[in-house]
């Protein structure tokens, strides 16, 4: 049995910057109304090709590879999560193995919103826990500035989302006190339409049923979400899922060196904060600079704690998710 510990870490967001003025220009909204609510002040954007979501997951991974001394041959395995895949099928896993030049290697994509990560995290420990792969690179990336609604009727929605990507390496690690711990997976379907994206489906209205009808006024294409209600549930589940990873490993709420929260909502964030007791120094934030990026979001801000330095070697390191499905995850990593 070997652990697995990451290696390497990278990420990558499109230099052009949203800002909430800039919102304010094509929607009724305001930069006050934004970060009152969000506490967003800017996103980023990518201009119409010049980035995709595997583009901007393969800048991500080169980084996180040249930073984890490996080659590219080295990699055994992709797991790539995202919900926004360039195309329908199939899925982004192997259009980055492609853009990589890897070898002929399996590619597995994984579908669990702002969990997506900490899912993939758990889905790539367990290969190398076993001792089937050796390296695996876990990309989660998202595009999803092209699909959303920029009109006053989607507002409440589309001012909340950016794009980018983040990458990680996970290596085998012999020293069982080190790597990822633990992680810990729930789902809660009963609430999947709260936060959804409803069309196209195979099981309601498939593009065919969107030509067909042609309806300016149809939303079922643009994200939905119930936000009061969301809201409310994340802040539970985030403090459930984050309970259980330290009472898993024998653990107290003193012993976090740093929290790495999904970038939903940065009152999610606060209220979290404060009912831990923890002090700014142990949780991280970048929501502000990047909106919320879905799966990419625990990458990204994984990284540039990391960058920052704010997580040293021997540091305990706890990731938490909540979002569509719903989905909630966490991770216990000893650096």
């Amino acid at each position: 049995m070997y652990h697995s510990k990451i290696n390497g870490l990278g990420f990558y967001v499109p230099d052009n910057i949203i800002t909430n003025d800039d919102l304010s220009k094509i929607m009724d909204t305001t930069d006050e109304w934004i970060q009152e609510r969000t506490g967003i002040k800017e996103r980023r954007h990518i201009i119409r090709g010049e980035d995709t979501t595997t583009s901007m997951g393969v800048k991500a991974a080169k980084i996180a590879i040249e930073r984890s001394g490996l080659a590219n041959d080295d990699i055994d395995f992709i797991v790539f999560a995202t919900i926004s895949p360039d195309y329908y099928f199939p899925g982004p896993g192997v259009a980055l193995q492609k853009e990589l030049g890897l070898k002929t290697i399996g590619a597995l994509d994984i579908r669990n919103q702002c969990s997506g990560f900490i899912y993939a995290l758990s889905v790539a420990d367990q290969y190398i826990k076993t001792g089937m792969y050796k390296n695996i690179l876990v990309v989660a990336s998202e595009l999803q500035s092209l699909g959303l609604d920029m009109t006053d009727r989607g507002r409440s929605v589309s001012v909340i989302f950016g794009d980018g990507a983040g990458a990680a390496i996970l290596s085998r690690e012999a020293d069982l006190s080190k790597g990822i711990l633990s992680t810990h997976l729930h789902s809660e379907g009963e609430h999947a339409e709260e936060l959804a994206v409803l069309a196209p489906g195979m099981g309601g209205r498939w593009v065919t049923d969107i030509v067909a009808d042609n309806d300016v006024n149809d939303e079922s294409y643009f994200p939905r979400m119930n936000g009061q209600f969301v809201f409310k549930n994340a802040v539970v589940r985030f403090s459930e899922v984050i309970f259980e990873a330290l009472q898993a490993n024998n653990l107290q709420v003193s012993d976090i060196d740093i929290l790495i929260p999904h970038q939903a909502n940065l009152r999610i964030s606060q209220f979290i904060q404060q009912k831990f007791k923890l002090t700014d120094d142990q949780v991280f934030n970048n929501i502000q600079k990047y909106g919320n990026t879905t799966a990419a979001s625990i990458p990204i801000a994984l990284t540039e704690a990391w960058e920052q330095g704010k997580i040293k070697s021997g540091d305990t390191v706890v990731l938490a998710a909540f979002g569509s499905g719903f989905t909630w995850a966490s991770a216990l990593i000893k650096w």
